[in-house]
């Protein structure tokens, strides 16, 4: 996927690999597909994936959003990996809450508090 294209911006940071989104609403399926498919494609590359997702700036999520999330959650954790949570808007946060999916993500409010959060793992 050429950079023009993506729909994801990625940032290495000390071996985490940052993750902030271009759009402000991950709503359209195509674009979640496509999001999908190059965060996938991230953690299988990487021998102990680390990923840091922050959600600064994004205004709405979808369920199928939702669903990606926890795909790579579980392909983070199966390799050795950590997938961590940042930057949620109130509103959004809320949809994690009523859906429990707070308990399943490390959730930090901003991605500096995320970062800490790796350590030297």
């Amino acid at each position: 996927m050429s950079p023009e294209n993506s729909r994801i911006r990625v940032t290495d940071i000390g071996g985490v690999m940052r993750v902030e989104f271009v759009d402000r609403d991950i709503l359209d399926e195509s674009a979640i597909r496509q999001i999908s498919k190059e965060l996938l494609q991230r953690i299988e590359s990487s021998p102990v994936p680390r990923m840091l997702i922050s959600f600064q700036g994004v205004e709405h999520l979808s369920s199928a959003a939702l669903g990606t999330l926890i795909t790579i959650n579980s392909l983070s954790k199966k390799r050795g990996g950590q997938l961590r949570l940042s930057d949620i808007k109130p509103s959004i946060m809320e949809v994690f809450t009523i859906t429990k999916l707070n308990k399943l993500f490390h959730i930090s409010e901003t991605a500096e508090k995320a970062l800490d959060g790796f350590g030297g793992k």
